[in-house]
């Protein structure tokens, strides 16, 4: 690591401007005016236009909040471009649902017997005779370990079913959407209906009235070649070690995505205003990365170009500034939870530690290599993503103090790992670590599971 030589005037001064620069948060309104104009450009689906616009503003952000060196770095993906989508019972009577296809979902006209699977654990499809059916299951799962749509698609579709129908476990007329794979088309049509929907399948599926329900489903959609973009800059020190802080600036096409993640990219950009102001002891790498909600795919990039030694952390915030309480998952790394440990200490405000390790948000390409990593999260109260992933991921459900304060605790996390050890995750421990937590099968089914794992 390069070393900077400093004095104690120098030291001071830093100090005071990072206090300063704290202190201006509180009554900042940059985070709204972003989250704004970020909510304000509509559809910002991996590859679209909308996204490429989304990319330029948080350019734009990053550099009146002091983060140097701002590129734009494109890359190729597999751009899924929404048509049409119809779904209809066809027994015991005929009767047409509202629903939409799932990203990465094929095009195709399945007609097929209806089966419930519950909450659509591998455990749960299973213990159904799925092969040929068009598989019902919920978006929630009932406890322990959150089980993710991709694990329960790719359980569904390796046990033989035709079609796949996701059921928002959320009420109000709420069809919920997300990507079926990381960055691929999927083999079966797959749709999100609402909860009021979901219940009628349920119970056609159940065979009331003494006729097992069938539903016909027609997904039209295209997977074409296409082209997304980081945005990467960088703020403290030029040293060998940096830190990545990052978060995923895309949303789904049927949404404004301010929660999911209008929230978080808000959070890094108002982190990276504090954080031009702090006496950091290490770089910090700051990125928008694009594609994470059909794959990871901009942090995928980011770990591909980077050298991976040379990172020392990363902080992922996908999650935060959403609810009122910061959640930190550590992802078996005892350094991680011990700084948001110290930071909870030290500054008296709640932040919920949870060590358990799970591939599906950006941290997850670094994880995965051994490199230590935070989620930033924050929490609801209730279980599920609520608004998230449904047209109801509006603007009017932010609250900027929430972002303000997760910002200004973000910044004071990425300030302690800059100052203290952060081992790498010795990879044998973590691949126990997943499978002790039950993910294997599901990670399995959904191409996830590491080849290095075997």
């Amino acid at each position: 690591m390069a070393e900077q030589e400093t004095t104690p005037g120098d030291s001071a001064d830093a100090a005071d401007a990072f206090a300063a620069a704290m202190g201006r948060t509180w009554t900042d309104d940059q985070p709204w005016n972003f989250i704004t104009d970020l909510t304000a450009l509509g559809d910002r689906m991996g590859g679209s236009a909308g996204e490429r616009r989304a990319a330029d503003l948080v350019a734009d952000a990053f550099a009146d909040a002091g983060v140097e060196g701002i590129e734009l770095d494109t890359f190729e993906m597999n751009q899924w471009t929404r048509g049409w989508t119809e779904l209809e019972l066809t027994a015991p009577v005929e009767r047409p649902f509202d629903a939409i296809a799932l990203p990465y979902s094929p095009s195709g006209d399945v007609e097929a017997e209806l089966v419930d699977v519950g909450y659509g654990t591998p455990d749960e499809i299973e213990a159904e005779d799925v092969d040929g059916k068009i598989v019902v299951a919920s978006t929630t799962t009932p406890s322990g370990r959150f089980i993710h749509r991709m694990e329960k698609y790719g359980c569904a579709v390796d046990a033989g079913a035709e079609a796949f129908v996701f059921v928002n476990h959320i009420e109000g007329q709420l069809p919920p959407t997300g990507s079926l794979t990381f960055g691929d088309e999927g083999s079966v049509p797959a749709v999100g209906v609402s909860k009021e929907t979901g219940a009628w399948l349920k119970e056609y599926a159940a065979n009331t009235g003494g006729e097992t329900g069938r539903v016909r489903i027609t997904v039209e959609a295209e997977t074409t070649p296409g082209e997304s973009q980081n945005v990467v800059g960088h703020v403290g020190p030029h040293t060998d070690e940096e830190l990545l802080l990052l978060a995923h600036y895309d949303a789904h096409d049927i949404a404004e995505g301010a929660l999911d993640n209008g929230c978080g990219i808000a959070t890094v950009v108002t982190a990276a205003r504090i954080l031009a102001q702090a006496d950091l002891d290490v770089g910090v790498r700051v990125a928008g990365v694009g594609c994470e909600e059909i794959g990871l795919l901009g942090a995928e990039r980011v770990a591909e170009t980077a050298d991976l030694s040379e990172i020392k952390a990363v902080v992922n915030v996908d999650g935060a500034g959403r609810f009122r309480n910061l959640v930190a998952l550590t992802h078996d790394s005892d350094a991680m939870s011990a700084a948001a440990e110290r930071i909870e200490e030290t500054t008296r405000q709640p932040i919920d530690v949870d060590d358990a390790p799970h591939p599906f948000s950006d941290h997850w390409p670094f994880v995965r290599e051994g490199v230590p990593a935070f989620q930033l999260h924050s929490d609801s109260g209730e279980r599920g993503r609520g608004w998230g992933h449904t047209h109801a991921d509006t603007r009017d459900k932010v609250d900027d103090r929430n972002i303000r304060e997760h910002a200004m605790l973000t910044a004071l996390l990425v300030d302690d790992l800059s100052k203290t050890d952060a081992p790498r995750l010795d990879l044998d421990d973590l691949a126990e670590t997943f499978r002790e937590n039950d993910f294997e099968v599901g990670m399995r089914a959904a191409g996830l599971w590491p080849a290095e794992w075997e």
